[in-house]
C-alpha cells in the first residue's frame, strides 16, 4: 500500500520527495530501532543527510542551501517521519530557527551563521520555551538587557532541541518591561560557546528518543548588539510568522507517523490469522482500517492545502493551526487503532507500532499545544 503517493504533491516537490524516500530507506528505517533503544544522538545519519543535501536546504541558494519552499520541505518531512520520528526531528532541528535569520537578519548575520549550517559545518537551534512557559510567547521571562554595545542575557530555557549540540541558537528574550504584549520581546543570535551559557539534556523521553532536548541556563551571558535580529520588540511577530510554516511542517510529522501506523496495522491484520482466516476478513477490522484511511486522506488533503495558503500568505495562521491539529491528532488515532489490532504483540518495545504509539503523543504538544491551535482556528477564522 502506498499512502504517501505524490499525486497531491506539486511537480516541483516530487524530486526532493524521492530523494528523501531513498535516504530514509537506506539510512533511517534500518537504524530506527537501535537509536530508539539507545537514545543516542544519530550523528552519523545527520552527517549522511548533510552530505546528501537533505538538511538545512530551505536556506536560500545565496547562502549555500537549495532554497526549498514549503511544499518541498513538507514532501521531505512526510518521508522522514514515516521512517522514524526521532531521527527525522534531529535532521530537521539541525537548522531550526534559520528561517527567522534569512527572513529578518542582516547580510553579515546571514553570511556568518547561515552558510556554515547550509554547508553542514554547523547546526543551529531555537530557544523559546522555558520551565514555566510554553505556548504563551508573551510570558517568556528570559531577559536581554542592553549594556553599552552588548546585551546581557539571563534566564532559563527548556525543551530546546540541540541546546547541547548546536553551535548557535536563535534566542527569544524579553527586552522591555512594558505591558506591550506583542512588542516587548526580541530575537538574538546566541553562539553556544559564550561565557554564561550552560546546557544539559532533559531527562529521557518516552518517544522521539533519538532527538535531544536541553535545559539551558543563561547567567550574565554577553553578546554584541550586532546579534540582535531585526529590531527590538519585533520578536513576537517574527515568531508568529515563523510558526505558520512550522506548523504545516509539524502536520507533516503527523502524516508520516500516521502512515507508519497504518502500514503496520494493514500488514499485521492481513498476515495474522484467527479462527481459521486472516484477521483482515473480519468486518470490525475492515471498518477500523477504513476509518484510518479516511482520516489520513482527509488530514493529508488539509495539510497540503494549508501549505498552499501559507505559501501565498492567505489566512496563514488559520490554515496552519488547522493542519497541525488535524494531522497530529490523526496520527494519535491511527496509532491507537494500530496498537489494538496488534493485540498483545503491540506492547513489545521492538515493534514499530509501539514506537509510533509513543512518538505520536509528542507532536500534539510541541509547536503550540493543540488546545492553543483551536484558539487560533477560532480567533483567526477568515472574515473576522
Amino acid at each position: 500500500m502506498e499512502l504517501l503517493d505524490d499525486s497531491i504533491v506539486p511537480e516541483a516537490a516530487r524530486d526532493v520527495k524521492q530523494e528523501a524516500r531513498e535516504f530514509a530507506a537506506e539510512h533511517v528505517a534500518p537504524n530506527a530501532e537501535e537509536y530508539y533503544r539507545t537514545g543516542d544522538y544519530p550523528w552519523e545519519i545527520l552527517e549522511a543527510a548533510q552530505d546528501a543535501n537533505l538538511v538545512a536546504q530551505d536556506i536560500p541558494e545565496a547562502y549555500g542551501g537549495r532554497g526549498l519552499d514549503i511544499h518541498q520541505i513538507l514532501a521531505l518531512t512526510e518521508e522522514f517521519y514515516r521512517a522514524d520520528a526521532g531521527i527525522a526531528l534531529t535532521l530537521q532541528l539541525a537548522s531550526f530557527g534559520c528561517e527567522i535569520l534569512y527572513d529578518h537578519g542582516d547580510e553579515n548575520q546571514k553570511e556568518e551563521y547561515l552558510r556554515p549550517v547550509a554547508e553542514g559545518e554547523q547546526i543551529s537551534g531555537l530557544a523559546v520555551s522555558e520551565p514555566d512557559t510554553g505556548s504563551d510567547l508573551s510570558g517568556v521571562d528570559t531577559t536581554a538587557e542592553k549594556d553599552g554595545d552588548e546585551y546581557v542575557l539571563n534566564g532559563e530555557k527548556y525543551w530546546i532541541g540541540n541546546g547541547v549540540e548546536a553551535d548557535w541558537i536563535t534566542l527569544y528574550a524579553r527586552t522591555d518591561d512594558s505591558d506591550n504584549r506583542y512588542g516587548n520581546h526580541s530575537l538574538f543570535v546566541l553562539p553556544t560557546d559564550v561565557d554564561g551559557y550552560e546546557a544539559e539534556h532533559v531527562p529521557e523521553k518516552m518517544g522521539f528518543r533519538a532527538s535531544k532536548q536541553a535545559h539551558i541556563t543563561l547567567e550574565d551571558a554577553r553578546i554584541p548588539e550586532e546579534n540582535l535580529i531585526g529590531f527590538e520588540g519585533n520578536g513576537f511577530l517574527m515568531l508568529a510568522e515563523f510558526f505558520n510554516m512550522g506548523r504545516v511542517v509539524v502536520a507533516g510529522h503527523g502524516l508520516g507517523l500516521a502512515a507508519a501506523a497504518i502500514e503496520e496495522a494493514w500488514e499485521f491484520t492481513h498476515e495474522r490469522e484467527q479462527f481459521g482466516r486472516p484477521v483482515s476478513e473480519f468486518q470490525a477490522v475492515q471498518h477500523g482500517l477504513a476509518d484510518m484511511l479516511m482520516d489520513f486522506e482527509s488530514a493529508r488533503a488539509l495539510t497540503w492545502r494549508a501549505a498552499d495558503k501559507v505559501q501565498n500568505h492567505e489566512d496563514a495562521g488559520y490554515w496552519a493551526a488547522m493542519a497541525k491539529t488535524r494531522a497530529t491528532e490523526t496520527a494519535v488515532d491511527c496509532a491507537e487503532r494500530g496498537m489494538q489490532f496488534h493485540g498483545g504483540r503491540s506492547v513489545f518495545t521492538d515493534r514499530r507500532i509501539s514506537r509510533v504509539y509513543r512518538d505520536v503523543r509528542i507532536p500534539v504538544i510541541y509547536e503550540g499545544a493543540n488546545e492553543v491551535q483551536r484558539n487560533l482556528v477560532y480567533g483567526q477564522r477568515p472574515g473576522t
